[in-house]
């Protein structure tokens, strides 16, 4: 198994950026559980999930 740790800077910039996807996904017109849905994949894998509303998450 691959264990992955996010310290220091890196750490820091991903925390920006997840909170960023939160907010935008907050504000975004999606419904409600697709909101949901998003806040807690990035909650749950920030890398991984991060990365997932990049490529298809709400747009708008």
């Amino acid at each position: 198994m691959i264990d992955v740790q996010v310290t220091g800077f890196f750490g820091l910039l991903l925390l920006i950026l997840d909170i960023y996807a939160i907010i935008k996904t907050v504000q975004s017109r999606a419904s409600t559980l697709g909101k949901v849905l998003w806040v807690v994949l990035i909650l749950l894998l920030p890398l991984l999930g991060f990365m997932l509303w990049l490529l298809f998450g709400p747009k708008n």
